[in-house]
C-alpha cells in the first residue's frame, strides 16, 4: 500500500454486476438502497460529491456537508448511496426524485425531503489508497469510522449467513434487493465485476425518452405518458413501449419543463406502432429515466412498466436492455465450451431437456440461463472480446455459439 498525500479527484465507482446469489462460503450481503450513488471526498471540513458518472452533485444535496464533522480532522473517499426516507426508514425513490433534478434546493425543500448518505464502502483515507485491500479489511476501517447520525449511516453486512435469508429480510423491509460482495475482493474503479453480484427483487431498466403523449381527463394539459426507447446489442436504438404510471405531480413538472426544449418533428427511432405515433410529440433521445417493470413481451416491449424518474447520473450510453435475470445453477448436459486464452471466462453450451442456453463463468462465479445476446452482453461489460473465445477442450464442437 503506497502512501498518496493528495487526495484523488476522481475515483470512478465500482459496479455490481447481475447473477445469482451465492450460496458458496466467503461471501458477504448487503441491501441495496432504493437511490442514487455517489462517491464523497471528505476533507479540509468539506464534502465533494460526484454522481456515478462524475458529475458535481454537492450542492443538489447540502445537508451531506455535515459528513466531514463526522469525520474532523480526517481526509476520506466514501463510496455510498444517496437515499430519501419514508417513515420506517424505508428508502423510497419517489421522494428522492424531487431532490435530483435542484442544484439549489430551498430551505423548505431540505427540510420537507432530507436526504441520508449510507457509506458501504471506503477507497481512500488519510493518505492511503484503500482500493487494493480485501472488500472485509476495507470494511472493518469504514466500521472504525462510526459514521451513524441524521445524515450519514454505515449499512449493516452479513458475513456466515446464508444470503437467501437476507435476500427474504430485503424483500419483507421493502427494499430493493441484496448484493453480495466477495470478500477478499480488491475494489475495481469504474469496472462492472462478479465479485459484487447484485440480486435485485425488482425489475428495473434504464430508457431513453424519446417522445410523449398528451393526458387526458385528470392529466389534460400534461403529459399522458412518455414513449420509450432502449439500446440493442447491437448498439442500435429500438422502441421499447410507453409508461403512463408512477409519475407525481413534481415528476410532471420537471419533464414537462426539460422535454419542451428538446422537441424534435419526426420519431428518432424506426417502427414505432401507429397507435403510438398518433398524437406524439417527438423529442431527441437524450434524457435517460428508470422504469420497473415485470418483463419483455416478445416484441421487446417493457410490460407492465411503472416511472421511477430522471436519472440525472446516468448517461445515454446506459439505456442499454439488461439481459434477462440469470437463474441458478442447475444441472445440464454441456454441449460445447469456449473460453478466453487466459482460462478466466468460459462459455458453455448447455442442454437441459428440451432447453438450450448458455452458461458463464469465472472462477467459481456461475451465471446460467442465458441468450447468447446476454453472454455478450456480460463479456462486453467485462471488458471481454467475444470474438477472443476458443475451443475450451478438444472434445468441444468446433466453431463458437451462433448468434441468434
Amino acid at each position: 500500500m503506497t502512501p498518496e498525500q493528495t487526495m484523488p479527484d476522481l475515483v470512478p465507482p465500482m459496479l455490481a454486476a447481475p447473477g445469482p446469489l451465492p450460496a458458496e462460503a466467503g461471501w458477504a450481503f448487503e441491501y441495496k438502497f432504493d437511490g442514487v450513488r455517489a462517491i464523497a471526498y471528505a476533507e479540509r471540513g468539506a464534502v465533494r460529491l460526484l454522481s456515478r458518472n462524475g458529475n458535481d452533485v454537492t450542492t443538489t444535496y447540502p445537508e451531506l456537508q455535515q459528513l466531514a464533522g463526522l469525520l474532523p480532522g480526517r481526509r476520506a473517499i466514501l463510496d455510498g448511496e444517496i437515499v430519501a426516507l419514508e417513515p420506517g426508514d424505508r428508502p423510497s425513490f419517489a421522494r428522492l426524485a424531487a431532490r435530483m433534478h435542484v442544484a439549489a434546493p430551498a430551505v423548505t425543500l431540505v427540510k420537507s425531503v432530507p436526504v441520508v448518505y449510507y457509506a458501504f464502502d471506503l477507497l481512500w483515507l488519510d493518505g492511503r489508497s484503500l482500493i487494493d485491500l480485501p472488500y472485509q479489511r476495507r470494511r472493518d476501517e469504514l466500521t472504525g469510522l462510526a459514521l451513524q447520525s441524521a445524515v450519514a449511516r454505515t449499512p449493516p453486512e452479513f458475513v456466515g449467513v446464508d444470503g437467501g435469508a437476507v435476500l427474504r429480510a430485503a424483500e419483507s423491509g421493502g427494499l430493493e434487493g441484496v448484493v453480495a460482495k466477495r470478500l477478499g475482493s480488491p475494489y475495481r474503479p469504474g469496472k462492472r465485476s462478479a465479485d459484487w453480484t447484485k440480486v435485485p427483487l425488482v425489475r428495473t431498466q434504464e430508457v431513453l425518452v424519446i417522445g410523449w403523449k398528451p393526458g387526458e381527463g385528470r392529466r389534460a394539459g400534461t403529459i399522458g405518458s412518455l414513449l420509450l426507447a432502449v439500446r440493442d446489442e447491437h448498439d442500435r436504438l429500438r422502441f421499447a413501449g410507453h409508461v403512463g404510471t408512477g409519475f407525481t405531480d413534481v415528476m410532471l413538472g420537471q419533464l414537462r419543463d426539460r422535454l419542451a426544449t428538446l422537441e424534435r418533428t419526426t420519431a428518432p427511432v424506426p417502427d414505432v406502432p401507429r397507435e403510438h405515433a398518433r398524437r406524439a410529440g417527438w423529442v431527441e433521445p437524450v434524457l435517460v429515466g428508470e422504469v420497473a417493470f415485470r418483463n419483455w413481451t416478445p416484441e421487446g416491449r417493457l410490460r407492465h412498466p411503472s416511472w421511477r424518474g430522471l436519472r440525472t447520473d446516468r448517461g445515454v450510453g446506459a439505456a442499454r436492455r439488461q439481459p434477462d435475470p440469470a437463474v441458478p445453477p442447475a444441472s445440464g448436459q454441456v454441449r460445447g465450451a469456449f473460453q478466453t486464452p487466459d482460462g478466466r471466462w468460459r462459455v458453455e453450451a448447455v442442454q437441459r431437456g428440451g432447453d438450450h442456453f448458455y452458461r458463464l463463468l469465472r472462477g467459481d462465479n456461475v451465471i446460467d440461463g442465458l441468450g447468447i445476446a446476454a453472454v455478450r452482453q456480460l463479456l462486453d461489460q467485462a471488458g471481454v472480446d467475444f470474438a477472443d473465445l476458443v475451443e475450451a477442450h478438444p472434445g468441444a464442437p468446433a466453431g463458437r455459439p451462433e448468434v441468434a
